[in-house]
């Protein structure tokens, strides 16, 4: 019965951006409502647009019918008013990676949401047990990684803090179940497993560009046709956001303070000219308007 009711409970969305509105489209496919948060309206209006184009696509391949779109676009709402945050069992964090940003909202969730209910960031790489110090639930707290097009890939890395309980983590692998994921406990490490070994291999590559070795498409090439790689990790660099990998690499290099970790001169020069990837329509490729 708990696993139903987890399941069920409805949930708080704070980052209506690229993870943010996928979190929540996940979230309310599965029958729960959604209370999608986000400070920028501009952002809040253009993820919900992101959610409507998701489903819609679902439909147009026949992986979904008309009528349940319809239902899961009702069950996500933007106003707090009448949504009932009282029953909420847990809150999921997906704005920027910035530490300090996280931690502000993280203090107005543990005043939102009831004291039982748990706090659950999508951190790619920040510490879940420093981001659980800024609440006064860090047993409740734990970090819930979704994977890039949320909707549509398995994965969630379930991160455990050194304050996180055994029950936070158990309800959380059956949260994720019910949600149609795989989850993986893993412990809170700088990048967990997932960015601890891809960010370096994406960084890698844009060393191995910089210095000439093989033009953009032959190093993605390489590791499409060599490795059986469904994407190059320069397109997957843009796919991730250019900002976001180097917000990695710096926690990476900052965590484990050794220079393997180091961001590449060409990824800081890109996201400094504001070619983000496919986010601003110009990262290592050029998407267009």
């Amino acid at each position: 019965m708990a696993d139903v009711a987890v399941a069920l409970a409805p949930v708080v969305v704070v980052g209506a951006g690229t993870m943010g509105n996928g979190i929540a489209q996940t979230f309310a496919a599965s029958g729960r409502r959604v209370l999608l948060l986000d400070a920028n309206e501009a952002a809040l209006k253009k993820g919900l647009g992101a959610i409507e184009k998701s489903l819609g696509k679902l439909v147009e391949k026949g992986k979904l019918d008309a009528g349940a779109r319809a239902e899961t676009l009702a069950r996500i709402v933007t106003e707090r008013a009448g949504f009932p945050v009282a029953d909420c069992s847990i809150a999921v964090e997906a704005v920027p990676e910035k530490l300090e940003i996280k931690r502000r909202v993280f203090e107005m969730l543990d005043q939102l949401l009831p004291p039982g209910a748990i706090l659950a960031t999508n951190t790619s790489s920040i510490s879940i047990t420093e981001l659980a110090a800024a609440t006064t639930r860090p047993a409740r707290f734990l970090g819930m990684h979704f994977m890039n097009p949320v909707p549509l890939m398995p994965l969630v890395e379930v991160v455990r803090g050194v304050e996180t309980d055994d029950a936070t983590i158990d309800e959380t692998v059956a949260l994720s179940k019910a949600l149609g994921k795989t989850p993986v406990v893993v412990a809170d490490r700088p990048g967990f497993v997932s960015n601890r070994v891809l960010m370096p291999m994406i960084n890698e590559a844009a060393f191995t560009l910089m210095e000439g070795v093989a033009d953009r498409d032959a190093i993605d090439a390489v590791m499409k046709l060599g490795m059986s790689h469904p994407m190059g990790p320069l397109a997957l660099a843009d796919l991730i956001g250019l900002d976001v990998c180097l917000d990695i690499m710096e926690v990476l290099h900052r965590g484990f303070g050794d220079s393997k970790y180091r961001p590449c001169p060409l990824l800081r020069s890109m996201v400094a000219a504001g070619r983000l990837g496919r986010k601003t329509g110009r990262g290592f490729y050029d998407y267009g308007a």
